[in-house]
């Protein structure tokens, strides 16, 4: 195994970095996701390549969360191995998240909002990803059932503890984010930032009013999901290829294409060409482009679309 070492001029690529919210954290426009491409059955090597081009481009936010694979847990693991073979001398320079809310392990303390499982978890993904602390701990869902309190001071006595250093909130509803912003705010642990699904397709954290409370109290929000899973592409403009998401249908169904979502996407398509770029990097501009997007978190299957993705930076 070739030792890597970063590109000195990581910083001097192209990269921007937007502050998020009114703190202190700067992040890059372009953040990578681990949820897909990371897991126990994917080619380490190829995590290896996707990840030093996102680093020596300066894309320094890695964003996890205890159930990405698969299996579970294994996105974690492989960042535990990428740590310990490569990004050890990097670690200052990189942001850090993970999350934890959903489905994780089996019984009544392996899933959503309680104290006791969003503290185990977090111990478990410590020891996954082989780090100390994570720069950023999400709660990945909003619990109905489990007191917001109970939720909130988990993720304060966690700051407090040292293991993150920043905390988030990820689609949670308007009132219960508000809720939020108050208590953690109050306890000097400030929410740093909101995860939505935003994209061209989907603006619910807009039509919600979401981003605009984020923005008037100062929380950054990054996008996930930011290409709808590959319907923001050319591949779905023909019918549904084989070997894509929809054609697995575990994420996307087929059931999604209806004519006037593939009326739409064509649309947007021939928008795209007459700006002369390709769809995908239309979609990514335009989240980058709306009021309060601090950043826009990509996955990649190959270091060359990454490369593809990035091009949305200098739009």
């Amino acid at each position: 195994m070739d030792k890597y070492f970063a590109d000195p001029l990581r910083y001097d690529g192209g990269m921007k970095f937007e502050r998020c919210g009114r703190s202190g954290v700067l992040l890059p426009k372009v953040s990578l996701g681990f949820w897909h491409n990371f897991g126990g059955v994917d080619s380490y090597e190829r995590a290896r390549e996707i990840t030093h081009y996102a680093f020596d481009h300066g894309v320094v936010h890695f964003d996890l969360a205890n159930n990405y694979g698969p299996p579970y847990g294994s996105a974690e693991e492989t960042m535990g191995r990428l740590m310990d073979d490569d990004f050890k001398p990097y670690r200052d320079e990189l942001f850090i998240s993970t999350k934890a809310g959903y489905d994780m392990w089996a019984g009544p303390y392996g899933n959503w909002g309680s104290r006791k499982y969003l503290m185990a978890s977090l111990n478990q993904s410590l020891k996954r990803m082989h780090l100390d602390y994570v720069d950023l701990f999400y709660s990945h869902r909003y619990d109905p059932e489990t007191p917001l309190e109970e939720t909130l001071q988990a993720l304060v006595d966690i700051v407090r503890s040292g293991k993150a250093l920043y905390v988030g909130i990820s689609r949670w509803p308007l009132e219960a984010t508000k809720f939020a912003e108050r208590y953690l705010r109050e306890r000097d642990v400030p929410l740093l930032i909101y995860q939505g699904r935003l994209n061209m397709l989907d603006r619910a954290p807009q039509e919600e009013g979401i981003m605009d409370f984020c923005v008037e109290k100062g929380i950054g929000f990054i996008s996930f999901s930011p290409l709808a899973q590959g319907l923001l592409t050319d591949r779905y403009l023909n019918g549904i290829p084989e070997g894509s998401r929809m054609s697995k249908g575990k994420f996307l169904k087929e059931s999604m294409l209806t004519d006037e979502l593939l009326a739409k996407i064509r649309s947007y398509n021939e928008q795209a060409q007459a700006q002369n770029k390709p769809l995908s990097q239309m979609a990514l501009e335009w989240i980058l482009q709306q009021r309060g997007v601090t950043s826009v978190l990509v996955g990649a299957s190959s270091a060359q679309q990454l490369q593809k993705n990035l091009m949305c930076v200098n739009g």
